[in-house]
This record gives structure tokens, sequence and C-alpha cells, in this order.
């Protein structure tokens, strides 16, 4: 379609609207339609408040009370499409059928929205659910009043030739829709496959989500080359653009691609996994998800570490429970000179033993380290079988042994200062008051 036919298009079309508005039939058939979207608004009011879908469609079957569902949330457009119904039936036998028309476009547009809502209403994300409903509603009306196939060629009437390929804005909206779809398709695809997964007990967690980025981002290549090649794009037509656009997004993205690497490489040797207890820099928690980025370190204050990949391959990362999730804890302290090594050896590794954590197949070790300035100082060690509560078990057992310290009259050293004058007294300043 060139310019001189579209113009003859517009004209045509103008002729026809006017010819149209300019008919009284018009005006009564737009009345009865402006009566029937006040009726079904009231309507839709009055289902909604005495209505309760919860005890109405109890029993009712899924497929069943999934249509009911749709159609109490739909009345005012179930309604407004039933009186324009009626009134289209009335008016065809009572006139000539072309004074109805109006009439019998806007009751097909009602059950084409209908029709709509219902098969959205399987759809989760609001969004695509409102894209699809509005474009799959326009194409509808396009047809309804048959312009469609009009429409069709004005939108491929305009093209940009890069190379060998043809861009149109109706090969852009195909390729769209068809990428909604596919993407749609392989969201629920590799959602399934991540259920079935997670569900199998041999695979370690590292595995599974390994497994589960791997068919994600095979299904989404996938859906993006089938979609491309069902509007007829040919994808070695776009090998030069792309290869120039790939060079520029290359140097941009250097650093999320580099986190993806790291983090499949974190997936396949396996040195960090969902559950580990892991200490990066100054920050300690449990991992509480792998993502195609980062990770989410979960401190268990109610704060989350989101640390980088790259970070966990290039950096130093203390991981607690790497292979063993025993873990030894160490406890420092000191007394003074007047207690008995070997007695303070003793209670603290009594105390240590009587801990319900304490490990009792890797007996308590206390040993004597120094002879400091201020007293004696011990080295206290005992085996947990867990690393949570790390910090908790080490501050019972040190409650713990302050009791006993106390109970056999053991004293914590504490600095002590003594100040000696040699060669006479210090100098010390006086005042005489004089009377008045």
């Amino acid at each position: 379609m060139d310019l001189k036919d579209f113009m003859e298009f517009v004209q045509t079309t103008a002729r026809s609207v006017g010819a149209e508005i300019s008919s009284p039939w018009f005006y009564l058939q737009f009345g009865l339609i402006l009566a029937a979207a006040g009726i079904a608004y009231a309507a839709e009011a009055g289902v909604r408040h005495r209505v309760d879908m919860t005890s109405l469609a109890l029993h009712w079957p899924l497929p069943l009370r999934h249509f009911a569902r749709v159609m109490v949330s739909s009345a005012s457009t179930a309604a407004f499409t039933l009186l324009v119904i009626i009134s289209r039936v009335v008016m065809y036998h009572a006139t000539w059928p072309s004074r109805s028309y109006l009439l019998m476009v806007a009751a097909k547009l009602g059950l084409a929205w209908l029709a709509i809502r219902l098969l959205t209403s399987m759809l989760r994300n609001a969004f695509i659910v409102k894209l699809v409903s509005i474009t799959a509603w326009f194409v509808a009306a396009l047809s309804i009043i048959g312009q469609l196939d009009t429409t069709v060629d004005l939108l491929d009437s305009f093209a940009i030739v890069l190379g060998g390929l043809r861009l149109t804005p109706l090969l852009a909206i195909k390729a769209g829709a068809l990428l909604i779809i596919a993407l749609w398709l392989t969201n629920i695809a590799s959602n399934f496959a991540e259920s079935r997964i997670n569900s199998t007990a041999d695979l370690t967690p590292s595995v599974q989500v390994l497994l589960v980025k791997i068919i994600r981002i095979g299904l989404l290549a996938i859906a993006i080359v089938i979609a491309l090649g069902a509007v007829g794009i040919d994808l070695s037509a776009l090998a030069v653009f792309s290869g120039a656009v790939g060079v520029g997004i290359g140097i941009g993205l250097q650093k999320i691609v580099a986190n993806f690497i790291s983090g499949i490489i974190l997936l396949a040797d396996k040195s960090v996994k969902p559950g580990d207890l892991v200490t990066i820099g100054d920050n300690t928690g449990r991992i509480s998800a792998m993502k195609t980025r980062y990770i989410s370190v979960a401190a268990g204050d109610g704060r989350e570490f989101l640390v980088p990949n790259e970070d966990l391959v290039t950096q130093k990362v203390v991981n607690w429970t790497y292979t063993d999730k025993n873990t030894l804890v160490k406890i420092a302290f000191g007394t003074n000179y007047d207690a008995d090594p070997r007695l303070v050896c003793k209670l603290a590794a009594e105390t240590a033993a009587a801990h319900p954590r304490a490990q009792k197949g890797k007996p308590p070790n206390s040993i004597l380290t120094e002879f400091a300035e201020a007293g004696m100082k011990f080295s206290l060690t005992f085996w947990i079988a867990d690393p949570d509560g790390m910090d908790g078990v080490k501050s019972d057992v040190m409650l713990a042994l302050w009791e006993a310290f106390k109970r056999e009259g053991i004293r914590v050293p504490y600095p002590v200062r003594e100040i000696r004058i040699r060669g006479g007294a210090l100098p010390v300043e006086t005042t005489v008051e004089v009377p008045n």
C-alpha cells in the first residue's frame, strides 16, 4: 500500500463514518449502548455484593468454578453484552438489519472481551495479562469492523532494509507476540524442570542449581531462535549487525559476564553451595541462594549480603561446612599466679565437656600457653557438630567457667601498677590562708 492508496482508504473511511453519523438510527443505537452500559455497571455492583464465590462454587468442578469466577469478575461486560444482543435482535426484526449495525459491532466486541478474559485468566503475570488482553481485543476489533487486512497491509508497507533483512512494523509486532508466547512457555517448562530437579534427593544443592540454570538458558535460546525463525527473520542476516553490537555490549558487560562465568565455576567445583556457613571479609552467614550474578548470604539478624560471584572466585572465602560440619571452638582466658594451673586446665575441660553441644567422642583440651605480665594465659578447645550458634556456645562455656572459678577461689587477672618513690618524697604544694 503506497501513500495514494492510504489516502484513498482514509477518505473512504471518513465518508462511511460521516454517512453513519448523519443517520438518526446511529443516535438510537448509541443511546441503547449507553443505557446498556449504565445498567451493566449497576448489575456488577449488585452481583459482587450478593454473590459469594467461595461458598457458591465450592463443590463445582474446577473448569466450571474457574468459568464462574471469570464471569463474576467480568459481570459488567457480560451484562452489557447480553443487553446489547437483546437490543440487536429486537431491532433486527423490527427494522432493516443495517439500522442495528452498531449494536452488532458492540455485541461482538463484548463477546470478544469475555473470551479474551477467560483465556488470559490462566496467566499469572499482571503485565502480560494486560498486554495480551489489549492486543488481542484490538485485533478482534479490527476483524469485526472488517479492517484487519487493510491494517496488516498498512503495517507491512513501511519498511527499513538492513543488509538482507527487511524490518516492518508488522514484522516487529509478530516477533514480539511470538517471543512473549515462547518465553511464557519456556517459563512454564523451566519451572516444571526445576521442581522435578529440586525434588531429586540424589543431587546435591549445587548440582541442582547448575542444572536449573543450564535448562533455563538453553530453553531461552531455543525460544528466541524459534520465534525469530517463525516470522521469517534469517538469523544469518543479523551476523554482521549482531557482531558489532556484541562487541560494544561485551565491553560494557564485562563484570556481568565475569560474574556469570564465576557462578558456573562455583556450581561446578562445589566450593560453596546453598546452606554453607561462610565468612567473606568481615561478614559471616549462611548461603541462602545462588543467583546468576551473585550469592545471597543471610547473616541471621535479618540482613542479607549480596556478594558478586567473582569475589568468591578471586578472594579468600572461609567455608565452615565445606567438607565437614564439625567445628573446633577456641576460647582464650587467663588467671592470676595464685591459681594452680593444673586445676585450671581440669576445670576448663570439665566445663566445656558439660555443655550439651560439645561432642562426646572428642574430649575438650585445655593447655597453659603463656606466663604473661598480668598472669597465666590458657587456651581451651572443644568440638561441636555444627558451626551454627558458635558464639552462643562460647558465651555459655565462658559463663560456666566464671562460676567454676568463683567456687574454687580462682581470680581472673587484671592490670596492676605499682608506683615506687626513690630519693625522697614528692614535692607537695601547700597554701596558707591569712585571716582578715
